[in-house]
Formats: C-alpha cells, sequence, structure tokens
C-alpha cells in the first residue's frame, strides 16, 4: 500500500508534528508488525506513515469518536459538516452543547463529530481546549473563510481506514499497550512536561498530564525495552525529561510554536526524541 498525500490530519491539535513530521520520521524504524500510538492527537506521525496494521488510541473520547465516525460514517458527516455557519452566535450555540447534558446525549456519534471538526476550524487559533469538567472553552475565531468541510482529506482518511488494519481505543494510554510485541513499533506523543508554569497546557482532555504521569510513562517505557519493542518518545527539552530518560538515545530537533497568545512567545523551540534503539 503506498503513501497517499491526500492522506493527513483533519483537526489542528495541541502539539501536533504536521510541521517537523520531516524531523521525525528519519528516526522511525523502515520495518515493523504493528504500529502503536497511545497519544494520537491529531495523527500526523500515524497518516505520514499509513501503516497497513496499527492500534490508536486518545483519551479523548471526542476525537475517537470523529475518527470512528470518519471511518464508518464519512459521508454521512460531510453531509452534516454543511450545516454549520461560521457566524459568531452560531458558534457559541454550537460550542454550548456539551454544558446542556441532555441534548449532547441525544446528538449521534455523526452529530458530536460534525461539531468538533466545526469548531476546530473556526474557533480561536483552530486550539482544542477543554476545562476541568470536559467543556470546550476556546472562543470564536472570526476566520473569514474556514475550510470547514474538506472533503477530500476526509475521504482519504476514510479510505485508508478502511484499507488498513487499525484498531481504535479510549483508554488509558499503558492499556491500549497491552498486546504489543518484539518487532512492533510505538511512537509516544505525552502531552508536554511544561517548560515553565505559565505553560503548562493539557487541556485537551480532562485531568491533565503531570509530572508522575510522566514518570509513569517512563515506568513504561522501561517495559517495552525489557520485551525489546523499539519506541520513540517526543517531549520537551526540560531538565527533568532529561534526567529521567538519561539512560536513552536522546536527540534535539527544533520545532515551531504556533500556539500562543503572545506572538513574540512563537517561534523556533528545542524539543527530544528519545529512543531505544
Amino acid at each position: 500500500m503506498g503513501k497517499n498525500k491526500l492522506i493527513k490530519p483533519v483537526v489542528k491539535w495541541v502539539g501536533g508534528k504536521r510541521q517537523i513530521i520531516k524531523k521525525i520520521t528519519p528516526y522511525i524504524p523502515q520495518t515493523f508488525l504493528t504500529y502503536y500510538e497511545p497519544f494520537l492527537g491529531g495523527g500526523a506521525v500515524l497518516f505520514a506513515l499509513q501503516p497497513k496494521k496499527a492500534v490508536v488510541n486518545d483519551i479523548n473520547s471526542e476525537l475517537m469518536n470523529l475518527y470512528v465516525v470518519i471511518k464508518d460514517n464519512v459521508e454521512d458527516l460531510i453531509v452534516d459538516l454543511k450545516k454549520h455557519k461560521n457566524e459568531a452566535g452560531y458558534f457559541y450555540k454550537i460550542r454550548e452543547l456539551d454544558r446542556q447534558k441532555d441534548m449532547y446525549q441525544n446528538l449521534t456519534p455523526i452529530q458530536k463529530a460534525s461539531r468538533i471538526i466545526y469548531l476546530n476550524k473556526t474557533c480561536y487559533n483552530g486550539l482544542f481546549r477543554v476545562n476541568k469538567t470536559g467543556e470546550f472553552n476556546t472562543p470564536f475565531g472570526h476566520y473569514k473563510k474556514p475550510n470547514i468541510v474538506n472533503e477530500v482529506t476526509l475521504r482519504a482518511v476514510s479510505d485508508y481506514f478502511n484499507r488498513a488494519e487499525i484498531e481504535f481505543f479510549c483508554d488509558d494510554f499503558a492499556k491500549s499497550l497491552q498486546n504489543v510485541q518484539k518487532d512492533d513499533f510505538v511512537y509516544l506523543d505525552p502531552p508536554y512536561d511544561p517548560l515553565s508554569d505559565t505553560s503548562n497546557f493539557t487541556g485537551y482532555s480532562r485531568g491533565g498530564f503531570g509530572q508522575i504521569e510522566q514518570i509513569r510513562l517512563k515506568e513504561l517505557c522501561d517495559q517495552l525495552n525489557e520485551k525489546k519493542v523499539k519506541f520513540l518518545l517526543s517531549n520537551s527539552s526540560t531538565d527533568f525529561i532529561k534526567e529521567l530518560y538519561q539512560d536513552y538515545r536522546i536527540e534535539v530537533v527544533q520545532a515551531s510554536r504556533l500556539i500562543n497568545s503572545r506572538a513574540d512567545k512563537r517561534g523556533e523551540i528545542s524539543e527530544l526524541l528519545i529512543m531505544n534503539y
């Protein structure tokens, strides 16, 4: 199965790897049996590699519902997306649905998926963010012509999902790796260790991802290493992460920080690629 350049992320995601995908792929093994990605997010690495067999997971249930809908009901999703309006009043009406639990529960999986794409394309900076109670809270973006209905990409991703053998999970990252074997490959892209107290962003899902979770992830990497499973992990270049993974190979790459409320805080930033091979 050859690579299809039309297959690419359908939503913009915090920490997404679209900008540095060409810096990541040279470090990925040429051959492996099953591709595992426990923190799928926008899926830039999955869509770049397009493995024939994959197990993908994310704790964000909205996101995983979106991918399943794209696989099973892409045409119905496209029809529903065409109903949306690029207007502030309409945007806030759709955004508020998750605050009205009875109304939200009555939405079909297709309507929920359509809502997430619409909000992602029209909200400020394309920033998917929820508060502590799991409610979407990014404001309206005021874009003139947001690409709400990208039919070509949606159909290409749907085609890939149906041609490949892919399992979708919405669970704890460790549980999604229970069946990993020696000749498989795992790419880990967790919420990053914050560079400072003010840069701490884990608002794409409820619960956050602090140092205790980072340590639990490192212990999981140790288990993968003991099984001789190759893993590649992305994280921020902090002293905590460098010390935590000091026994592994660490490479530094430059990434563009595009999401920040202050323009002077956007630009090149060092990130770490950590691997056991």
